[in-house]
Parts: structure tokens; C-alpha cells; sequence
């Protein structure tokens, strides 16, 4: 193929990953012309990049993917936790047509967006590498949801043994600019953004179970640009040093650390979801806590990844902009101290 001709399509491209994945593709000498795929246009944009309106649930996208040499599927619904029909709308059967049209069309690669949520519950001691079963946690949404499209990609390279098909699965992913919607979409709008960072909070709870990984969104869209571009298959770990855990939040934030059990702060958090004061419902915290930490050998030797940053970097960052209500002229990362529009 020639230097400069490839056609990547980004589905969901105006979010907290998808953003530095255009920015990464539009800086690509390789990359010809990238695709944004997004429910509603963005004010941002970036070199060598339209944009395209569609609803993965129920519009053509066919017609979008015919001339493209990658997709990209990164779109995924976190809201509403209280009614999961809408979120397996998007998120399950979106993903289906979004296979479907790659095959349809015969796009050349597939690049899927999983998430170290699809695991079954593993060690907190040591990384499990990509053969570690994609069976999720089965009490939240989030993690069967990303269990199942596992499994309906599985089906779908078996139909397509043409398609390149690539998943990733990353960790917790955090940059400045993804602050506010994130606040949105865990903590809820009775949470300001200047109550969630250095000096504000006091204590973090050392809970059993509380270790997990994060990466910074840059470093993620890095990988998936090289998926994108590479030639390679199958599933990549993507996560950041040092593992992260109690005393790591607690130095981040300038608090003390609290040795608590699970089941009062688990109390806590249901009551409040059960009231709708909070988004983020109680099973995906029963999830966390059983999330296996990820050996991400694979990734630095086959897809030639390493990070930038550390997962303290990322986390330090990501409570920056807290601080400073940050976001970007996108809806999904809008800001509503700079004028914009709290939107998914």
C-alpha cells in the first residue's frame, strides 16, 4: 500500500480515547484520510479528518466503511446504569451491525475496543496474560456486555477468516481533558469537579481487593494506532507501571489511608445509586474489585508498544483537570465551566 493512502474510520471518535486516536492517525504519514464516526459533530477537529453522523444502533454504516482500510471500534455507552436495555442497545447490538457492515463492505482489518472489564475475576498478585478466560463479572452491565461482544467477535473472525481482526483490552484510561466527563459519568453532578482532587479528600479506604491498572489515553490510542497499522491479530493487554492501589491514590491526593471493609462502603455506594445521586451503580464497584491485574507482555513485544507515562501520571493528570473543569469541543468531553453541553 502506498505511504500516505490508508483510510481509517474511528467509531466514536469524539471521546476520551477516540480523540488522541485522530490526533495520533492524523500525525501518521501512512494515514491518507481519517474518518470521524461520532452521534453528534464535534467544534474539534483535526488534520486530514471529516466527520460523519450515525447512530451505531440503527443507521447505515455500510456505506461509511466501504472504502476503508481499518475500522476502528471504539464507541460504548456507560449511561444509564438504571436501564441496561438501552446500553445493550448501543453497546451489543451496535457492535453487531458495526461487524457486520466490516463484513459487508470487506474492510481489511477490524480494531475492537475491549477492556480489561471482559476478564472473569483473577489475581491481584500477578498479571494474567491474553488467554485468561473473557467471561466478565456477571452482576454488572458493563463487564457482560463487554463479555459477550467477546464472544460475538469470536464468531465473527471464525465467519471472516480475511479480516485482520485486532481487540485490545485496556485498563482504567485517564487524560486531563477527560475530567469532567468522567466526573459525569462516576460520580454525578452533585459531585463537583473541585471536590475530587489533591488536598479536598481526606482519606482513600484500603479495601480488599482494591489494586487495578491505568493507562494514560494517549499511550492507548498509541496502541491502537499501531494495531491499526501493523500487522498483527488477536488480543493485547494495554496497561501502565506501577500497579495501582490505596497508598498510590492516597499519595496522589495528599490523603491517609483508611484500612475499611468492603460491605459498608458497598452499603453506601447502592443507597446512593438506588436514590439516583450518583451514576456509577454498585456492581460495577463489586467488578473492580475482582478484576485481575494484566501482564502486558504481549503488547510491548508484538505490537511494539510502550508507554509514556506512568499510571501515576495519568491519575495526577486526570485530577488536574478536575481541578480546572477540563474538557474539549467535543460532546462527549465537554466542559461545563467553559460553556458546554454535559452530554455522553
Amino acid at each position: 500500500m502506498d505511504a500516505g493512502s490508508r483510510r481509517v474510520v474511528v467509531v466514536g471518535a469524539t471521546g476520551n480515547v477516540g480523540t488522541s486516536l485522530v490526533e495520533s492517525l492524523a500525525a501518521e504519514p501512512t494515514v491518507g484520510s481519517v474518518v470521524g464516526l461520532a452521534r453528534r459533530l464535534p467544534e474539534w477537529t483535526a488534520p486530514k479528518t471529516e466527520w460523519v453522523t450515525a447512530d451505531i444502533a440503527e443507521d447505515n454504516l455500510s456505506d461509511v466503511f466501504r472504502s476503508a482500510d481499518v475500522v476502528v471500534h471504539l464507541a460504548w455507552l456507560f449511561q444509564p446504569t438504571h436501564d441496561p436495555t438501552t446500553t445493550w442497545r448501543t453497546n451489543v447490538l451496535g457492535s453487531v451491525r458495526v461487524f457486520d457492515a466490516v463484513a459487508e463492505v470487506g474492510v481489511p482489518a477490524l480494531v475492537y475496543a475491549s477492556s480489561v472489564g471482559a476478564y472473569s475475576p483473577g489475581p491481584k498478585d500477578a498479571g494474567v496474560d491474553e488467554r485468561w478466560p473473557t467471561h466478565g463479572w456477571p452482576g454488572a452491565a458493563y463487564t457482560r456486555e463487554k463479555a459477550y461482544v467477546e464472544r460475538v467477535l469470536d464468531s465473527a473472525e471464525l465467519d471472516h477468516p480475511g479480516t485482520r481482526v485486532v481487540r485490545l483490552r485496556p485498563a482504567f484510561t485517564f487524560k486531563r481533558q477527560s475530567a469532567s466527563q468522567q466526573r459525569r459519568l462516576f460520580a454525578g453532578p452533585l459531585v463537583p469537579n473541585r471536590l475530587i482532587r489533591p488536598w479536598t479528600i481526606p482519606i482513600v479506604p484500603d479495601l480488599p481487593g482494591l489494586r487495578f491498572q491505568a493507562v494514560h489515553a494517549t499511550d492507548v490510542a498509541d496502541a491502537y494506532r499501531l494495531a491499526a497499522l501493523r500487522p498483527v491479530r488477536g488480543a493485547f493487554n494495554i496497561a501502565a507501571e506501577p500497579v495501582v492501589d490505596a497508598s498510590l491514590l492516597a499519595d496522589c491526593l495528599h490523603a491517609r489511608v483508611v484500612r475499611m471493609p468492603v460491605p459498608p462502603v458497598r452499603a453506601a455506594l447502592s443507597a446512593l445509586w438506588n436514590l439516583h445521586l450518583v451514576p456509577a451503580a454498585p456492581q460495577l464497584f463489586d467488578a473492580v474489585l475482582r478484576l485481575p491485574i494484566m501482564d502486558t507482555t504481549r503488547a510491548r513485544t508484538e505490537l511494539g508498544w510502550t508507554p509514556r507515562y506512568e499510571s501515576r501520571e495519568a491519575i495526577e493528570e486526570f485530577l488536574a483537570g478536575l481541578g480546572s473543569s477540563a474538557g474539549m469541543a467535543t460532546p462527549p468531553l465537554s466542559s461545563p465551566a467553559k460553556g458546554g453541553r454535559c452530554a455522553k
